[in-house]
């Protein structure tokens, strides 16, 4: 366009345009400072984006400012004035190709290529626009006139449109359809303001264009509004944050509120949301709510802004004791501080589950080192238990066997025992049941654990019983969640049978179920177990649940009665006189009774009075390494008949497996 002085300049342009994007952008400044957007790389390339279009609307302001003054002021103040402006547009452009780029997640060669081209897209038209006054094109001053035309920026902005197209339509199938409706939506209706803008001969509208896709972008990929009732952000955002302070050597500290009556429900009543709003806002200064892991309310604010962030940590608890009352739902509140590994894996949403599993109902916990340093060591278990049960290595020599030796009372020796689990790491060493058991429980991989167990059992077995060791059997611990199976009895039976040892020197112990479904469950695993030959122990009885019809309808073998009651049988003549009764009883039943948790000469004695068939415990054997049975178990000379016995017992059960195999396998056929 012809501008022949500034009278016809301004025919062309209003500053109203600009005026408005500069309000615009301050007022997105404004919403994004007051709402929690994730910290992301494609955040940080968003705002210089936004930047860029700021100082092309200020710049284009200037230069029509000094085309005004053409003759008045040095020619380069122009000429800067409109670099600015449209060098940044041009750079916005080139940004929202490599903005959208990354959100495709394209493989490295496609990725390259697009930034190939649209690198020398963008070097091309900046260099154009920086030289133009000496080639006499584009935007120039001559004779004390503003010469000027569009088609090289219009030409720079065609480009970037058609990679933006390219992108957008010839990969939609890697983005979400809203968000490419959306932004493709915005970007029409700023191609139509173009249009008409150059139907009207105006240049007034020419950077609003570039802030209506921006608007589209951060409401559909960057903000997280807050949640309306507990003014918390989305998990995802919580995740950005721990990243970000990582990154940036930002120190927080954390409160979790977790109620699990509200489990699955997307609404807390609002009688708590009111009061989880006044905590989340009246007490630290900056400090941001999460909502993670369902309904884990996850309060974090800095020791930087909040140097009294503990008196404020006090004060919110005494104010939650007040108001509980009001609404009377349990809870876990858990309290805790950054730190350098646990910010690195992210790992604040596993520390928090795991120790509110070991938390009760309304109790407060305030998080140590000693805390991080034991759900280290259960993330390493966890991580060598699932490396364990997917190599499933019978032999595995992470899984160790540990027994503690039986006193038979009517052989008078020990010539039985109970096989006990332990691992040993490369990390850790020797880690103990307590440590590792409720995590195998918890992500069913106990069942695992427990083959191995029983397989180096029966190798044990298989090798006392060479070395001519009187054997009667050794026991291996199963849950009845391991019983749900349905080739549960299958695998028990081909582990016995590949060892080729009698099964009758195997018994599983297990413990009783409250539960109709798993009790059924255990009457068909322990008949068609029984009828090969494995002997089945009620363990722990005594302790929790015991329905005597339920018992009596299971045929155990033997009823093993937990040291609970060996303790309370020493209190007074009641409690023995009771559990004696119950001993006799079953022995009047032919169930064998087995004490466990014999520590000295007074417990045995008074167990021996107590209908006793065998006796467990620290006053004859700590658990040892099952290789060291040799120490307890004595040699048996076995006869030639016998030793046939053996052999024949071991075929059966071969035979045995075979059979149910095939019982198997004709249910199936019949299902199907």
């Amino acid at each position: 366009m012809l501008l022949a002085n500034h009278v016809e300049y301004y025919d062309g342009y209003l500053p109203v345009g600009d005026i408005s994007v500069i309000a615009i952008i301050l007022a997105l400044v404004i919403l994004m400072t007051a709402t929690y957007i994730t910290k992301s790389r494609n955040y940080l390339l968003y705002k210089i984006m936004l930047g860029l279009v700021y100082v092309a609307a200020f710049g284009n302001l200037m230069f029509h400012f000094f085309s005004t003054k053409v003759g008045e002021v040095p020619d380069w103040y122009i000429y800067a004035a409109r670099d600015t402006y449209y060098i940044a547009l041009i750079s916005n452009l080139f940004l929202y190709v490599i903005y959208l780029k990354n959100i495709l997640w394209l493989d490295r060669a496609t990725s390259i290529r697009f930034m190939a081209i649209s690198a020398v897209g963008y070097i091309v038209s900046v260099v154009t626009v920086i030289i133009s006054p000496a080639l006499k094109i584009f935007c120039y001053i001559e004779d004390g006139k503003i010469i000027s035309d569009t088609y090289v920026f219009m030409a720079a902005y065609a480009f970037f449109v058609v990679m933006l197209l390219w992108l957008l339509l010839g990969y939609r199938d890697r983005i979400v359809k809203q968000i490419m409706v959306g932004v493709l939506g915005t970007v029409s209706i700023s191609l139509a303001i173009l249009g008409i803008q150059g139907m009207s001969r105006q240049t007034s509208f020419t950077t609003l264009t570039f802030i209506l896709p921006m608007i589209a972008i951060l409401y559909l990929i960057h903000a997280n509004p807050y949640d309306i009732e507990t003014g918390a952000v989305p998990e995802t955002a919580f995740e950005d944050m721990v990243e970000d302070s990582y990154e940036h050597g930002k120190p927080f500290r954390f409160m979790s509120l977790y109620m699990h009556d509200f489990d699955g429900v997307n609404r807390i009543p609002r009688d708590v949301n009111t009061v989880i709003r006044h905590f989340a806002t009246s007490y630290f200064k900056g400090a941001v709510m999460f909502r993670v892991a369902g309904n884990h309310l996850v309060l974090v604010f800095t020791e930087k802004k909040n140097p009294d962030y503990n008196d404020n940590i006090q004060t919110i608890l005494s104010k939650f004791a007040e108001v509980y009352p009001t609404f009377k739902h349990d809870y876990k509140i858990v309290i805790g501080y950054s730190d350098g590994a646990l910010s690195k894996d992210n790992d604040y949403i596993a520390l928090l589950l795991y120790t509110e599993s070991k938390m009760k109902e309304n109790e407060i916990y305030w998080i140590s080192k000693d805390d991080i340093e034991r759900f280290r060591d259960y993330k390493y278990i966890l991580s060598q238990l699932e490396d364990i049960n997917k190599k499933c290595d019978l032999t595995d020599p992470r899984v160790l066997v540990y027994c503690q030796p039986v006193f038979n009372l009517s052989t008078g020796r020990y010539d039985t025992a109970e096989a006990l689990m332990r691992l040993k790491l490369e990390k850790m060493g020797m880690v103990y049941p307590d440590q590792f058991i409720p995590v195998a429980e918890r992500h069913q991989m106990l069942h695992t654990l427990s083959k191995i167990i029983l397989n180096k059992t029966c190798k044990i077995i298989k090798g006392l019983l060479a070395m001519g060791f009187d054997v009667h059997r050794i026991s291996v611990n199963f849950s009845v969640s391991e019983m749900r199976d349905e080739n549960f009895s299958q695998e028990i039976l081909e582990i016995v049978n590949k060892n080729k040892i009698p099964a009758g020197k195997i018994a599983i112990e297990i413990t009783e179920s409250s539960t109709e479904s798993d009790f059924l469950i255990m009457k068909k695993k322990i008949n068609e177990l029984k009828e090969n030959g494995i002997l089945f122990y009620l363990d722990d009885f005594g302790t929790g649940y015991s329905n005597f019809e339920r018992i009596m309808e299971l045929p155990f073998d033997i009823i093993k009665f937990d040291r609970s009651l060996v303790i309370a049988s020493d209190k007074e003549k009641k409690s023995e006189t009771m559990v004696s009764s119950l001993a006799h009883m079953f022995a009047e039943m032919n169930y064998s009774v087995l004490y466990e948790g014999v520590e000295n000469d007074s417990d045995e004695e008074r167990c021996r009075s107590m209908y006793a068939s065998y006796l467990q415990g620290y006053k004859y054997s700590k658990p040892i390494p099952i290789e060291e049975l040799t120490e307890y178990f004595t040699k048996a000379i076995v006869e030639p008949v016998v030793a046939a016995t053996i052999a024949d017992a071991a075929s059966a059960s071969t035979a045995a497996v075979a059979g149910i195999i095939e019982k198997n396998d004709l249910l199936e056929n019949a299902v199907q």
